[in-house]
């Protein structure tokens, strides 16, 4: 940046040169852009697999995917004459050229295998139904001659030395660790696409048959219980077990998949996963919608898991924007976004009051039997019987000695005349522990509510019902406040002016650049009205979007509710408690606080009883 010379000058002052660059280098340079890593090359030979429509695919590779990868899979293979076109640059059977909006393949440029023929040693070996099996190697950017080979069908993909032609590109790679993370991650992503394909990753550095990394057989079934029993595999049973179905459609764009609830929630953003018509894609509008779509039942620093595919036709987004496919762009952003926002949000809501298992488990785990002194032998000969065991327990057994009459913790009496409580979701109010733990009996267990945390989740959602009710109210400005933005920001926020409004924030043009803030949000009180304006425009200008009003106005509802619900400490009746129960029932999002924590934990009899040995 400090040289004051063009960049291709060249020593001797003579002007450069325009020339054509040879097929070696361009594939090289196409090579740059395509495959940055070995995890790069799996993607672009299980796309491959796929495209050609393989039921199961097995990747090998070796030393982090540098020194070996091997593709092979059971799809519609092909022929000798083939062969060499696949290894030819902007050959493939995907699309036509005519129409590069329709895309319906995982890869469309032609691109991979000659990137992949002129940085490594690369060797195809493949057989189309009705053909015989061909084989073709290509070393460096040369291309050898077909040969015949013994293959029963599909296609066997094997590169070996990658970017040995390039030596510079091996100084940028990872350790064998990281490679080899990076490629299981690639192929778990695939793996979730395509639930009704069979996957199987080794490592093969030791040689042999290696170690199986990843195995995921074909799943039966619809596509949603398909797809289940692949995230079961995949992300773990926990996640499977605690997520939502998520089925929508709206205006020609369908979102499918499972989005986990608030409860299971991440440190980080690992279990998060975007498709779009079933391609992986790292795409930041849609990661933006995702954590909009969580931003009123989590906390800053927690994270959603889900899995999502949104489907739409092929004309309405752009895949061919990115080297590696990775980014997409929409025809209409906003729909696709309100899609995933509105639509994550309602599924959410409709799970009402449920919360993880995970939480009964951490629960579970929390308890700790007493250690017991190591038992004495015992022979088969001095074994009880049955019928002693049973009289053993019979005698044992408490009798009516008056625990009742002095509880360590306050009992609430069941009124009778409401036999049928147990039978709700959360069951019958019995007792209250320590001012804040309401103790309830369900048919299948018990229920602990932390009571400050659920009232204040109720309080919360009322506030919020009665805002959208009866509007934010604004507060005008004595001075209107002027703020100098960008000609280009300030025409993005102007866009979304009547939005703003909405919410309680006035703002109008004021000449070039400037905007003048005429009324704030009044719930919001004192407000640093510049900071707020750049920070919307910065929204808007990284995401297309802004929720940053609205999150600030439902942070103060959050507080106001965290201030008006039952505090810790406060001693309720049977009916308060059991009040409390019915209306988490009935409200959404009851089973988390507004920072995401759960509100209650529900302990299955089944899992008391083996913590009692009685199982």
């Amino acid at each position: 940046m400090m040289l004051d010379t063009p960049k291709i000058t060249r020593p001797d002052g003579a002007r450069p040169v325009i020339r054509q660059l040879d097929e070696a280098a361009i594939n090289r340079i196409a090579a740059g852009e395509v495959v940055e890593r070995p995890a790069s090359a799996v993607k672009e030979l299980v796309e491959n697999a796929l495209d050609a429509g393989a039921r199961r695919i097995t990747v090998d590779y070796a030393d982090g995917g540098k020194t070996l990868i091997r593709v092979t899979d059971d799809g519609c293979g092909m022929t000798a004459e083939d062969l060499p076109l696949a290894l030819s640059r902007h050959a493939t059977s995907k699309i036509d050229g005519s129409d590069l909006l329709n895309i319906r393949s995982f890869g469309f440029r032609g691109e991979a295998l000659p990137s992949l023929g002129a940085v490594g040693r690369l060797s195809l070996t493949s057989r189309a139904e009705g053909h015989e099996g061909v084989s073709l190697a290509v070393e460096g950017g040369r291309m050898g001659a077909v040969r015949p080979a013994a293959l029963t069908r599909g296609t066997v993909v094997e590169l070996r030395d990658l970017f040995y032609a390039t030596p510079a590109r091996l100084k940028f790679m990872r350790s064998d660790r990281a490679e080899m993370g990076a490629i299981s991650d690639v192929v778990k992503r695939l793996a979730m696409a395509e639930p009704h394909v069979g996957f199987t990753l080794r490592d093969v550095s030791g040689g042999g048959e290696g170690r199986v990394v990843f195995r995921a057989d074909p799943e039966n079934g619809d596509f949603f219980d398909a797809l289940h029993g692949r995230l079961a595999r995949v992300i773990g049973a926990d996640f499977a077990e605690n997520a939502l179905r998520i089925d929508l459609e709206r205006e020609g764009l369908a979102l499918v998949g499972y989005a986990a609830l608030p409860t299971y929630s991440r440190g980080s953003s690992v279990a998060q996963f975007l498709f779009v018509n079933g391609r992986p894609v790292l795409d930041k509008m849609l990661f933006g919608a995702l954590r909009a779509a969580y931003m009123d039942v989590l906390s800053r620093d927690r994270h959603p898991a889900a899995v999502l595919n949104l489907v739409c036709d092929p004309e309405r987004v752009d895949v061919n924007v990115h080297p590696a496919k990775s980014e997409v762009r929409f025809r209409e952003p906003g729909t696709a976004r309100s899609l995933i926002v509105s639509g994550l949000r309602q599924a959410l809501a409709g799970a009402g009051h449920r919360a993880s298992s995970t939480v009964a488990d951490e629960t579970l785990a929390a308890f700790q039997p007493e250690p017991a002194a190591p038992a004495p032998r015992i022979y088969q000969m001095d074994r009880p019987s049955q019928t002693s065991l049973t009289r053993a327990y019979v005698a044992q057994a408490p009798q009516d000695f008056g625990f009742a009459e002095a509880p360590s913790a306050r009992v609430a009496a069941v009124a009778p005349a409401e036999p049928d409580l147990t039978a709700r979701p959360l069951g019958a109010a019995r007792a209250q522990l320590h001012e804040n733990y309401i103790i309830a009996q369900t048919a299948r267990g018990m229920v602990i509510v932390d009571q400050h945390a659920a009232h204040e989740r109720l309080v919360y959602e009322r506030l919020k019902a009665q805002a959208a009710d009866s509007g934010i109210a604004a507060q005008a400005l004595l001075i209107p406040e002027i703020v100098e933005l960008s000609v280009a920001d300030a025409a993005r926020l102007l866009d979304v002016a009547e939005e703003l409004a909405v919410l309680g924030l006035v703002v109008e043009a004021f000449g070039g650049g400037a905007v003048a803030v005429r009324e704030t949000p009044a719930i919001l009180g004192r407000v640093d009205a510049a900071a707020l304006i750049r920070d919307i425009v910065d929204d808007l200008a990284d995401l297309g979007t802004s929720d940053r009003l609205k999150g600030r106005i439902d942070a103060v509802l959050s507080r106001m509710a965290c201030h008006g619900s039952v505090r810790s400490g406060r001693q309720m009746r049977a009916e308060e408690m059991n009040a409390l129960l019915r209306e988490m029932e009935a409200t959404p999002l009851s089973g988390q606080c507004n920072h995401g924590r759960p509100t209650y934990v529900e302990l299955q009899l089944a899992d008391i009883e083996r913590l009692f040995g009685r199982r």
